[in-house]
């Protein structure tokens, strides 16, 4: 009769035995890849990084770009809107930078197509919110990993469900973080010099946060997940397969453009809300 700590590695054994029996050549080859890389080895060690680098091994240059095009755009934005102040309030444009980073890292990292081996094998041993969306591919549009089986309609169309409820509580956190990290700078720099007249009053701490959740839930989730699984796996990787440097300038374009777009849009959806009045 076996024991408690016989059952557990029985089960690790049967989990590991059904991932081992689903590796492709081509998976092994990638991963061993990866391995040889010293960064890319380093980062194989956290579950999250591998699912993704051996779904997509120019994921990290993908989030490079992201974030960089995040702190550019938002580091111009501030200069633009502040002036000859901007040296003077670096700690509101630090405030500002840091949780756009946060945002533009999450917009690249729960749409990103992954793949576990292990997840797959072992999905009877999950929470309920895992069970829920369990099968559920990261990215609605990605492609059947080799080894794998395929997505149902299903799964795929869970899959923006999950994410949006992920990124609504990643946007309604950093949006709170970040606006009561500028409130509180604001009521400093008015307690210690009571001349300091701030670009803008303090904001509702509450309303712009579940507001910016919303957004992320929707407009972000459904922009990255067509700009991750259609534009740059199915389209860009497909027709120029091989040419990492092509393919990551192509990102870098479409990425841009996205950035541009999801601006344009913020503006829209605070003004639909009553948040902020358009000039005239």
């Amino acid at each position: 009769m076996s024991g408690p700590v016989e059952e557990v590695e029985e089960a690790v054994e049967a989990v590991a035995v059904a991932a081992v029996a689903r590796v492709t050549v081509e998976i092994l080859q990638r991963y061993l890849e990866l391995e040889a890389s010293l960064l890319l080895g380093w980062l194989m060690k956290f579950p999250g990084f591998r699912e993704r680098l051996l779904a997509d091994p120019s994921f990290m240059v993908k989030l490079a770009i992201e974030c960089g095009i995040g702190v550019c755009t938002k580091c111009t934005a501030e200069y633009t809107k502040r002036g000859d102040s901007f040296n003077k309030e670096l700690d509101f444009v630090a405030a500002n930078v840091v949780m756009a980073i946060i945002a533009d890292f999450m917009l690249v990292w729960l749409p990103a197509p992954t793949l576990s081996y292990a997840a797959a094998a072992s999905a009877g041993k999950l929470n309920l919110f895992s069970k829920l969306f369990a099968g559920c591919p990261d990215n609605a549009f990605q492609k059947v990993q080799p080894g794998m089986p395929a997505f149902t309609l299903l799964q795929r169309m869970g899959a923006p469900v999950r994410n949006g409820l992920k990124l609504a509580c990643v946007g309604f956190s950093a949006s709170m973080i970040g606006v009561c990290m500028t409130n509180a700078l604001i009521a400093l720099r008015t307690a210690l010099d009571p001349s300091f007249a701030p670009l803008n009053q303090s904001q509702d701490v509450i309303a712009t946060s579940l507001a910016y959740g919303a957004y992320m839930a929707t407009s972000s989730n459904i922009r990255y997940q067509v700009l991750a699984g259609v534009v740059e796996e199915r389209g860009i990787e497909s027709l120029f397969k091989g040419n990492y440097k092509l393919c990551a300038v192509l990102s870098f374009l479409v990425r841009t453009g996205n950035t541009f777009l999801g601006s344009l849009l913020w503006v829209d959806f605070v003004r639909l809300l009553g948040m902020q009045k358009a000039s005239h």
